[in-house]
């Protein structure tokens, strides 16, 4: 088991896209011990939505109850609650004392769908919570015992850096022409398609996953959107962050889906409008994404910004030594040797070819 944990944390730091990482998790995990299903999403850092999912069946065929439950309902272990906590791994059966009924969401999905205890995992690195994962059993008296829970609080953060760092592969590409025409779909109450435009099945051609359940008529993004707009609504505002999910395409292009309330005579519908990502939304994500700290992701919105080192020095009561130690940094992170590559790096990725 040692070394299984051992071989599993190593791939972590091997390079891999999220999609192999996911694959290599999952498929080392399984050999250490018993999982009836699993579900592996990367998050979004800034909003906790889920970006891309890959779940066995049966939990497939229920993403919109899960999602409804994760964003609109109060239970126990909200993967975004685990991100904010000391411990972001925990159980049902520990979460409920051991009566699993306590829960809305073993009453109303995972009991109906004959799994039992659940074991969760926030993906956290000091940079911001990059994934989650959810392990099941079937619906029996013994749930995930605590050999079993530490070991997956052992190598979660291993995965979470994995996440991070698979988010700053490969250089972004840049959209031009018909492609940086927005799209919008709309949807009902249930979240079923109303509409579709033409623009809008390009982008989910670039965004959609093969291995996502075939019962699942958008990829999860769309969904996790507009699962985002729900909770907005029903909580206060200002203490909620907006329903948007910033993606990157398989084409290496940074999209960003954004949810909102259409005005409709009939029923609620939600409008979900895919377009390329201004720079603004992305460039956070890629500092933090290349593990540059907050000290030193400050500086270089200042440089994107087009200050100086003096206006910097002025503005972040700052040595001019330490503007340029943060700078130099952030230099080795992109792999560029000037300010002006930083800005090109970071700027370039929401810009027009």
């Amino acid at each position: 088991m040692e070394r299984q944990a051992t071989a599993l944390i190593g791939r972590c730091y091997a390079g891999l896209d999220a999609a192999a990482l996911r694959e290599e998790v999952l498929r080392r995990l399984r050999r250490m011990l018993p999982v009836d299903a699993a579900f592996f999403a990367t998050v979004d850092p800034m909003t906790l939505l889920f970006t891309s999912a890959a779940a066995d069946e049966p939990l497939g065929a229920a993403t919109p109850l899960f999602l409804d439950n994760e964003f609109g309902r109060d239970d126990v272990n909200k993967f975004a609650v685990l991100a904010e906590s000391a411990d972001p791994v925990a159980s049902l059966d520990r979460a409920t004392r051991g009566q699993r009924s306590a829960s809305a969401r073993y009453r109303e999905i995972i009991g109906p769908l004959g799994l039992g205890d659940e074991l969760r995992a926030a993906l956290v690195t000091k940079n911001g919570c990059w994934g989650a994962l959810c392990l099941h059993r079937e619906d029996a008296a013994h749930g995930f015992d605590a050999s079993e829970i530490d070991l997956i609080r052992r190598i979660s953060p291993h995965v979470a850096e994995g996440l991070r760092r698979a988010a700053a592969i490969g250089p972004a590409a840049t959209a031009g022409g018909e492609a940086t025409v927005p799209g919008m779909i709309v949807l009902d109450a249930n979240l079923a398609v109303v509409s579709m435009s033409h623009e809008a099945e390009r982008w989910l051609a670039e965004i959609g996953e093969a291995d996502w359940p075939s019962t699942s008529e958008l990829p999860i993004p769309v969904y996790s959107a507009a699962a985002g707009l729900v909770r907005l609504e029903d909580g206060p505002a200002a203490a909620q962050p907006p329903a948007t999910v910033r993606v990157r395409s398989r084409a290496g292009r940074w999209l960003s889906l954004h949810a909102s309330r259409l005005s409709s005579p009939l029923a609620p519908q939600i409008g979900v409008v895919i377009e390329p990502a201004p720079a603004a939304q992305i460039s956070p994500l890629l500092l933090n994404a290349h593990g540059l700290t907050t000290a030193q992701s400050r500086v270089v919105a200042l440089v994107l910004r087009g200050q100086s080192t003096r206006q910097i020095v002025g503005e972040l009561h700052i040595s001019a030594n330490t503007v340029q130690e943060h700078l130099t940094v952030a230099f080795d992170k992109f792999g560029v040797r000037s300010r002006r590559e930083l800005v090109a790096a970071l700027l370039g990725v929401g810009s027009v070819s």
